[in-house]
């Protein structure tokens, strides 16, 4: 948490002071700090306390020592402090923290040496001293502006026999310009500063009841009445709080208590990426999730009653399963290597580019991004396996049919994504129809063919890739813009793999939100072509391939997307909106 977290004192002779304060740096240490150990110092000390290493660290120079000290030091001179105004001694060379979790570095001292932190936590400290104060001037406050920054005050007395009133007035404040966060972190900031403060009450109690009943001073005060009481008081008006308190190793503990407060501030509360609703790909996915988990439950309970009837009735779905690279209709899979065979696949659309030349991708892209059926006939079940892998990654998930591998042509209807054996006949006239390309994959006649592209591609040298199709696609055609997108990522070296793949993402999810308007327009709210057509140009998605585009994957949304769009125009409130 970037913060500061201070304990002040009003003195009685010098007014509002900064006692001490903790700091948080991501950086080196500031101006001032050295990474080098006291040597000879008692107060060296070594600790760990919840993730933090506490040590003592050189300092080049301390506000507190006074004439010392450099004359562009914002701290006060010598002259204007006290024992009550001063918490580490001339020389003294503050405390540092190391959070090993994060790198952060957690400096106390008594004052800032950045003089412009100086400046806001000296005017906090004035402010909650003197005019920010709650009723009984005692208890939390909040107060601050965007320019100095935002202040959660909580201040509290201390006893003090030799005080003016047996006791002095004292603020621990935490300084930082998230108004918000700060807010946010008010019941937490109050309940552990409150701790700390009820930890050096109870100490300087201790001491008060003790000096108390050695010396009383409320008799020595009545018997001296018209004495002036600074006068009388023979230089005693300023005692340092490790005094009032008897701790000697106040200061260390403050700056661990300190410390402790910015580091569990800051994780206690953590920023979280609000998504918004659920794309249409997360939908579909849940929603087949759930027809699996009701046909899984489905089987189960009839599986003992129709288990010899139900096998015929199941080849269909069976056949959609059909990914096993060791099914029996690949007899001669079994017999390659493993790691081998990995090789022998696509990694990404970039890759397949490569592979099957700039042209043969386009055609196939195009018939992908259709809907039209795609074939591809080989032996490597994996190889066919990837190459759907990636080309469905242009599609929502709702637009994707596969069928990995089958021993016999399946219609497409049933799937737009099908791979077969190489001995399967594939009827004439899907051969020469528009809405279907064929890739098959040959033996390559020499290994040179195509060029190696990694090392660890080699494998893909020894395959020939043959893409056919009854409408082949002009290469002076404009095609779905989507398409022209895709490419010119995919041409574009600067744009990593990974990058590429939010880009689909994007285009995809930009182009699915064309459809979910075209939808309601057309299918819910029945608009007529003319108005049609003038939404479409709106979109910019006028052009033929464009609309043929939208049209297919308009069978991709969601059912959950289309019964909402139709419950809400059924419901009388919608009615009554539109009238």
């Amino acid at each position: 948490m970037n913060a500061i977290v201070a304990l002040c004192h009003f003195c009685e002779l010098h007014g509002p002071r900064t006692l001490f304060c903790t700091e948080v740096l991501h950086s080196p240490l500031p101006q001032g700090a050295s990474s080098g150990d006291i040597s000879g110092q008692n107060e060296q000390a070594e600790e760990e306390e919840g993730g933090i290493q506490m040590s003592s660290r050189i300092r080049s120079h301390s506000p507190a020592e006074g004439a010392s000290a450099d004359s562009s030091s914002p701290g006060p001179k010598k002259s204007d402090m006290c024992e009550g105004c001063r918490s580490l001694a001339g020389g003294h060379p503050g405390y540092v923290s190391h959070d090993k979790e994060t790198s952060i570095k957690y400096v106390s001292h008594q004052h800032p040496n950045h003089p412009q932190l100086f400046s806001i936590v000296r005017q906090a400290c004035v402010r909650s001293l003197s005019c920010e104060v709650c009723p009984g001037r005692e208890g939390p406050i909040f107060f601050g502006d965007e320019q100095h920054g935002f202040v959660f005050s909580h201040t509290f007395f201390i006893k003090d026999s030799l005080a003016r009133g047996f006791q002095r007035w004292y603020s621990i404040i935490t300084i930082m310009m998230d108004r918000i966060y700060l807010i946010n972190s008010w019941p937490f900031l109050l309940g552990k500063i409150r701790g700390i403060i009820d930890e050096l009450q109870g100490k300087a109690l201790k001491v008060f009841e003790a000096e108390q009943y050695g010396c009383p001073q409320r008799a020595q005060r009545m018997n001296t009445a018209f004495t002036p009481f600074l006068h009388q008081r023979n230089g005693n008006a300023a005692r340092s709080l490790t005094s009032l308190t008897n701790d000697e190793n106040l200061w260390a503990c403050l700056h661990t208590s300190f410390a402790w407060l910015l580091k569990a501030c800051g994780s206690r509360l953590t920023e979280k990426l609000l998504e918004g609703a659920p794309t249409e790909d997360t939908l579909v996915q849940m929603e087949k999730l759930a027809d699996l988990k009701e046909e899984s439950e489905g089987w189960d309970g009839s599986e003992e009653e129709e288990k010899p009837s139900s096998q015929p009735d199941a080849v269909e779905g069976q056949e959609l399963s059909k990914c096993s690279p060791e099914t029996s209709l690949m007899p001669d899979c079994n017999s390659w290597n493993v790691a081998h065979r990995r090789l022998s696949v696509f990694r990404s659309l970039r890759h397949m580019r490569q592979v099957l030349g700039a042209s043969a991708f386009r055609m196939l892209a195009w018939h992908v991004l259709m809907g039209n059926q795609v074939i591809w006939k080989a032996r490597d079940t994996d190889l066919v396996q990837s190459a759907f892998d990636v080309l469905r990654t242009m599609l929502p998930v709702g637009c994707v049919r596969i069928i990995p591998y089958s021993d016999q042509y399946e219609e497409a209807y049933r799937c737009n994504f099908l791979g077969l054996s190489p001995h399967v006949q594939i009827p004439s006239h899907i051969l020469s129809s528009e809405f279907a390309v064929l890739v098959e994959v040959r033996a390559a006649t020499r290994s040179s063919l195509y060029p190696t592209l990694f090392d660890e591609e080699q494998s893909l040298n020894k395959y020939e890739f043959v893409v056919t199709s009854g409408s082949p696609v002009a290469a002076d055609r404009v095609g779905p813009t989507i398409l022209n997108k895709i490419e010119a990522a995919l041409t574009n070296q600067n744009l990593s793999v990974d990058v590429v793949d939010q880009c689909l993402v994007c285009l995809k999810e930009e182009w699915m939100n064309k459809v979910k308007v075209l939808f309601k327009f057309t299918k819910v709210d029945s608009r007529p072509k003319e108005d049609t057509q003038k939404l479409l140009s709106i979109l910019g998605a006028a052009e033929e391939d464009n609309v043929k585009l939208l049209k297919f994957w308009m069978t991709g949304l969601s059912k959950t997307y289309k019964s909402h769009l139709m419950s809400t125009v059924r419901s009388p409130t919608s009615s009554e909106s539109r009238n």
